[in-house]
């Protein structure tokens, strides 16, 4: 297979639809309350997994509180931030130090403001784009405190959750 990845990822995706269209797993979730949504929140970072969990979101939607499930889909999307965040910074430290010495990043590192890799960091992570790249950046810049990961992670996802609770409300 020529993009064994890709192809992963978009089965993913088709089955994220198949569960919205046909509603699977909706008695089991709604036995689950807001534990379901928090566990679909911690999913939802994953770009593997984002199209099911936004799925899931969607359909625990009709029977949740909106905005008691918007800040605990938060919270389980802070947990899946902080962890790849860990991971990335910590595991992948030295190679994150090789690359920020190649040519491209240092040039890139003179033209861009200080400000901009956090910025761009946080509109990944606010988008449906997968959170590992925003994260990634952030884990990248090195200046970046803990306190703020935690607080971008939790503000941004927690609005990307609600945005996914009001569409999966109105449908």
């Amino acid at each position: 297979m020529k993009y064994p990845k890709l192809t992963l990822l978009f089965f993913t995706y088709l089955i994220a639809i198949i569960i919205f269209k046909e509603r699977i797993y909706l008695d089991f979730l709604s036995g689950f309350g807001y534990l379901g949504t928090f566990i679909s929140g911690i999913f939802y970072d994953y770009g593997l997994t984002s199209g099911i969990a936004t799925a899931l979101l969607m359909i625990l939607a009709k029977s949740q509180n909106l905005i008691i499930a918007g800040f605990i889909g938060g919270l389980g999307a802070l947990i899946g931030d902080l962890i790849i965040f860990k991971v990335l910074r910590y595991s992948f430290k030295d190679e994150l130090l090789k690359l920020g010495k190649e040519k491209i990043f240092r040039k890139l590192g003179k033209i861009l403001p200080k400000f901009s890799i956090p910025a761009l960091s946080c509109i990944i992570i606010a988008s449906p784009l997968p959170d590992e790249i925003g994260i990634f950046l952030l884990a990248f810049s090195f200046k970046i405190r803990y306190g703020f990961v935690i607080l971008a992670s939790f503000i941004l996802n927690t609005l990307g959750i609600f945005a996914i609770l009001l569409i999966g409300n109105s449908l």
